[in-house]
Protein backbone atom coordinates (compact mmCIF):
# COMPACT_ATOMS: atom_id res chain seq x y z
CA UNK A 1 0.00 0.00 0.00
CA UNK A 2 1.49 3.32 -1.07
CA UNK A 3 0.57 6.99 -0.59
CA UNK A 4 -1.87 6.98 -3.51
CA UNK A 5 -3.76 4.02 -2.03
CA UNK A 6 -3.97 5.86 1.29
CA UNK A 7 -5.28 9.00 -0.45
CA UNK A 8 -7.94 6.88 -2.13
CA UNK A 9 -9.02 5.36 1.17
CA UNK A 10 -9.16 8.77 2.86
CA UNK A 11 -11.29 10.16 0.04
CA UNK A 12 -13.66 7.19 0.28
CA UNK A 13 -13.91 7.55 4.05
CA UNK A 14 -15.17 11.08 3.48
CA UNK A 15 -17.67 10.02 0.79
CA UNK A 16 -18.14 6.30 0.35
CA UNK A 17 -20.57 6.81 -2.55
CA UNK A 18 -18.05 8.76 -4.65
CA UNK A 19 -17.89 7.68 -8.29
CA UNK A 20 -14.73 6.23 -9.76
CA UNK A 21 -14.34 9.34 -11.95
CA UNK A 22 -14.54 11.64 -8.91
CA UNK A 23 -12.15 9.46 -6.95
CA UNK A 24 -9.67 9.40 -9.84
CA UNK A 25 -9.82 13.21 -10.04
CA UNK A 26 -9.32 13.50 -6.27
CA UNK A 27 -6.14 11.41 -6.29
CA UNK A 28 -4.87 12.59 -9.69
CA UNK A 29 -5.05 9.25 -11.53
CA UNK A 30 -6.69 8.09 -14.71
CA UNK A 31 -10.04 6.38 -14.22
CA UNK A 32 -8.68 3.00 -15.32
CA UNK A 33 -5.68 3.19 -12.97
CA UNK A 34 -7.92 4.26 -10.12
CA UNK A 35 -10.32 1.37 -10.70
CA UNK A 36 -7.46 -1.13 -10.93
CA UNK A 37 -6.00 0.09 -7.63
CA UNK A 38 -9.40 0.09 -5.95
CA UNK A 39 -10.06 -3.51 -7.00
CA UNK A 40 -6.64 -4.53 -5.65
CA UNK A 41 -7.55 -2.99 -2.29
CA UNK A 42 -10.84 -4.91 -2.02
Amino acid sequence: MDDTDRKMLRALQGDGRMTNADLARAVNLSESACLRRLRALE
